[in-house]
């Protein structure tokens, strides 16, 4: 493999990590980490109806909505990257279920799946990040949740187990 080839490779996979970082940020509702994702002066298009502006306005939008849900997970697959010097663009499948309680007790779920179109630059200071998003909805849904077996474990902040691990290398017993 050249060093072009390997560079190349190094840049999607380091775009690619950041992309699953997104889901991380969103679902454990840490505005830090997810602002650091997206270039001070980045724009964003998720469509009339939800938000059109900056990154970082985006993240304060979508995290306050998020503290409304009980739980919320988001997923990314289909990654498609291709770079262009120290610009980068990328399409990613995106499918993100959000659950809340109705006024009378009943848990709702909603249900996006979309893609992510992305403009990645690399700047001064050798990260990846986003320069432009437009966000593409395929489908969505929303209605009575089909049933709950287990409760939820995962918290959707700091104190969730994952940044134990990452920060410590300690997993278990979980706390």
């Amino acid at each position: 493999m050249n060093e072009t080839a390997l560079a190349e490779l190094l840049a999607k996979q380091e775009i690619t990590e950041v992309i699953y970082l997104y889901c991380r940020c969103m679902d454990r509702c840490d505005a830090d980490m997810a602002k650091d994702i997206f270039h001070p002066d980045a724009r964003v298009d998720y469509g009339e109806q939800m938000y059109q502006g900056t990154g970082y306005g985006f993240v304060d939008m979508a995290l306050s909505g998020h503290a409304l849900h009980l739980s919320h997970s988001h997923q990314r697959g289909n990654v498609l990257i291709r770079i262009d010097g120290k610009r980068a663009y990328s399409e990613t499948y995106g499918d993100v279920t959000l659950r809340r309680q109705d006024e009378s007790g009943q848990l709702i779920d909603s249900r996006n799946l979309g893609r992510y179109l992305d403009v990645w630059e690399k700047r001064e200071d050798g990260k990846w990040r986003i320069a432009e998003r437009a966000f593409v909805l395929d489908f969505d849904e929303t209605g009575p949740a089909s049933g709950r077996v287990f409760e939820t474990t995962g918290r959707r902040d700091k104190s969730d187990p994952s940044y134990r691990l990452f920060a410590q290398g300690k997993l278990l017993p979980l706390e």
